[in-house]
């Protein structure tokens, strides 16, 4: 292990998330044997922040650790799955698969992948539960970040917003809702105790597809910088536009949705809405429908303390603020939204872990 690069993988629908853990406890010998392959690996991940056009090394989120002790710090990269091919070429130019004869991997892509990997480089990937690699993930990376959670204070004002760190090892049981390109519930009863317990088909990917159609725009990034200068009550009917103000009998003051793209039946109404309206009302769409299942599933399950994770929520604090307003204001202040600062890599960091 001393010689052999620390990879983990998933391999997701949409991303490709990649941790690499650099031992930093090398002794004079261990730097003496070291290969030039290894030297050759290190050096292109370390030296950059960007591979090629899409590939992205997250390098205000790398950490100090300790796995199977040896101290070291991991390393976070993703890129999208759709440049697997390029991922490919790569890892054969620079000798990986000459290093070792198996990656742990975890996601769907896992199984795609497995026999581009083998044909290709001559590689096996060891896969592993795509939820079990989630949960050990997030609790070993909790263990040594002590910032790693955190809740929204005063999520919807703008000059009271706070970002507030949360004080987890005390937190079972606890409701993780994974927000990929789709979106899985878990209730997490212990480190070793969870069960998934429910999920959507719209999640992320569905975000970013209905935005490539709607305004034309390509990446996650560009989608999220639309609708952060858009106005979805130019899109969605509000109760106001129903009732002309409130409904007090159930609560429901005059801004709240009452549907989606509802003003889009209108000719008139659509002639005059951006492409930036159009993205911050898909945002809000897919973004509330989360938020709701994931009410209910904690009312079912009475669990107050739910954690929203996924790359979904990178670059994305107009979510992560409606989710923490959503699950504060229509639970009467019994649910907490809680957020990681690692957002989607916990299931690469989990397989890693189970690998070594």
């Amino acid at each position: 292990m001393r010689q052999m690069p620390w990879f983990g993988m998933d391999i997701g629908g949409t991303l490709v998330k990649l941790v690499y853990f650099e031992p930093t406890d090398n002794t004079p010998d261990d730097e003496k044997n070291e290969t030039e392959t290894v030297k050759i690996i290190r050096h292109y991940l370390k030296s950059r922040s960007a591979y090629g056009k899409t590939g992205k090394r997250d390098v205000h989120l790398q950490m100090e650790c300790s796995i199977k002790n040896r101290r070291g710090i991991l390393h976070f990269v993703r890129f999208p799955t759709s440049e697997m091919p390029v991922f490919i070429s790569l890892a054969r130019s620079k000798g990986i698969a000459q290093l070792a004869s198996t990656v742990c991997a975890t996601g769907g892509g896992a199984y795609k992948f497995e026999k581009q990997f083998s044909e290709e480089l001559n590689l096996t990937l060891k896969k592993f539960d795509e939820l079990a690699s989630l949960i050990h993930g997030i609790h070993f990376i909790e263990r040594y970040n002590p910032q790693e959670c955190f809740y929204l204070q005063n999520p919807m004002e703008d000059e009271k917003f706070r970002k507030i760190p949360f004080d987890f090892s005390d937190s079972y049981p606890f409701l993780v809702v994974n927000i990929g390109s789709g979106v899985s519930i878990l209730a997490v009863y212990s480190q070793d105790k969870y069960k998934r317990v429910s999920g959507t088909s719209l999640g992320g990917g569905t975000f970013v597809g209905l935005c490539c159609l709607l305004t034309g725009c390509e990446t996650f990034e560009d989608a999220i910088a639309l609708a952060s200068s858009g106005d979805s009550n130019k899109v969605d009917k509000l109760v106001r536009d129903i009732y002309g103000g409130d409904y007090p009998k159930f609560g429901l003051t005059g801004d709240t949705i009452a549907c989606s793209f509802g003003h889009m039946i209108s000719k008139e109404k659509r002639d005059k809405v951006s492409k930036a309206d159009l993205a911050r009302a898909t945002l809000v769409t897919i973004t509330n429908n989360i938020g709701s299942i994931a009410r209910m599933c904690a009312v079912n399950e009475g669990i107050e303390r739910v954690v929203f994770t996924g790359n979904f929520l990178r670059v994305n604090q107009i979510s992560m603020r409606l989710l923490a307003y959503a699950m504060d204001f229509w639970s009467g202040g019994t649910l907490k939204a809680l957020f990681l600062e690692h957002e989607g890599y916990f299931g690469a960091v989990g397989c890693l872990l189970e690998l070594v």
